[in-house]
């Protein structure tokens, strides 16, 4: 598991410390472990995220569709206690993607044209393909014992955007 840490944790290291007893024995004390918190992705997948808008043409023929106005898509957060928005980015950029950023505009001017199978329809949704993640936000104990102290998941979107198309019979 990866996980985002601070700078101080990442400048000191847990080190066993040897004693060397009156007989030239080896004695290792108890290695002990930095307290420290993070957030690591648990699990990612693909996941288009649309505007609320959903375009439908049909049956058959052609679909063409544009944006003509502009909005923005912003990163949604579910959890279980507090963590923060760019806590989560931040370990998924690392470990998933470095284009995943907190919100993507949805810019003006970009048209989609898609033939459609006789007798279906045609749906197009403009959007971004982000990803959807696992997280969990985790306290590491002195005594090298991890604590999960939130989880949940989180809708990211990345800064490329575009049409989703579909068909259906209806």
């Amino acid at each position: 598991m990866r996980k985002i840490i601070g700078l101080a944790t990442a400048l000191s290291s847990a080190a066993a410390f040897t004693v060397v007893a009156g007989g030239g024995t080896a004695i290792a004390a108890p290695t002990l472990c930095p307290p420290d918190t993070g957030v690591a992705i648990t699990s990612h997948s693909s996941y288009f995220i649309g505007t609320a808008n959903v375009f439908k043409d049909g049956p058959g023929g052609t679909i063409q569709v544009s944006v003509t106005r502009a909005s923005t898509l912003t990163a949604s957060l579910s959890s279980t206690a507090e963590v923060s928005v760019s806590d989560v980015i931040s370990s998924a950029k690392l470990s998933v993607s470095a284009s995943i950023t907190s919100s993507v505009a949805v810019t003006v001017g970009h048209t989609y044209t898609h033939n459609i199978t006789a007798n279906k329809y045609g749906n197009a949704q403009y959007g971004s393909w982000g990803y959807k993640v696992g997280w969990e936000k985790t306290r590491d104990n002195g005594n090298c014992t991890v604590t999960v102290l939130a989880s949940g998941t989180a809708i990211l979107p990345v800064s490329s955007v575009g049409w989703k198309y579909w068909e259906t019979s209806s």
